[in-house]
């Protein structure tokens, strides 16, 4: 059984048809909508620029965040696996 809806989503006054998962619809729209917000943004500070510019960037700004996001996850990774290591060095240690 396919769980594809086929929805029409917004991004910058431009329509994009696309066939998701039922589960990810929201998600997507969600997304199409705080792009929707970050360009008109930028619409309303830079009147001499047209909306490819604003899409651009959108763009930049949430990938930016998603770049430093995925960073903080990998130290926080890296932290626990250093923990971990050092748990095992002191309980090795502790049996002798």
């Amino acid at each position: 059984m396919d769980d594809k809806l086929s929805i029409r989503v917004n991004v910058a006054d431009r329509y994009y048809p696309l066939k998701v998962e039922s589960e990810n619809e929201e998600r997507i729209r969600k997304a199409a909508r705080l792009i929707n917000e970050k360009v008109l943004q930028y619409k309303q500070r830079y009147v001499d620029k047209d909306t490819q510019d604003f899409l651009a960037m959108a763009a930049l700004q949430y990938v930016i965040r998603l770049i430093e996001i995925e960073e903080k996850e990998d130290d926080r990774t890296l932290e626990e696996g250093l923990k971990e290591l050092a748990e095992k060095i002191n309980l090795s240690l502790s049996k002798r």
